[in-house]
Formats: structure tokens, C-alpha cells, sequence
């Protein structure tokens, strides 16, 4: 399992991460506070404080490819 932070500052941000983590098969958690919301699902990411970071958990060891696609949110 992999965990980070990122940081979503616009609409647009928050379109292409769920592009970008809806091409892999693993399970990818977002947690804000007490809240845990599925990484693919855009209408979660918008219940979330979008002004904080985020924390990222994918679920498989396996996720270099999606950790090079998400460089650009990346804020650790």
C-alpha cells in the first residue's frame, strides 16, 4: 500500500485525477478528516474539504505507472 498527500485546486484538477485513477483496477481511498471517499468517484472528491490536503491510499505495491501520472498533485 502507498499513501501521500495532494492537493486538488480546481474543477479541472478534480476531472482529470478521476481520469487519471479510473484507468487502473486497484481500490484508491481519499481520506479529509474523519471522511474516506472512493478515489473514482468524482461526486465523493467534491463532499471532501477541497482547501486541505489529501491523503491518498492505493491499495496495491504495484502503482509506480499511477504514481508517474499523479506527480503533478503530488505535494509530499
Amino acid at each position: 500500500m502507498k499513501t501521500f498527500n495532494i492537493m486538488l485546486s480546481s474543477i479541472n484538477d478534480v476531472k482529470n485525477f478521476v481520469n487519471i485513477v479510473n484507468k487502473y483496477d486497484c481500490e484508491i481511498d481519499l481520506t479529509s478528516g474523519r471522511y474516506v471517499v472512493d478515489a473514482k468517484s468524482i461526486m465523493g472528491i467534491f463532499s471532501l474539504d477541497l482547501t486541505k490536503p489529501i491523503k491518498v491510499e492505493i491499495h496495491t505495491d504495484d502503482c509506480e505507472q499511477l504514481l508517474g501520472e499523479l506527480k503533478p498533485y503530488i505535494i509530499d
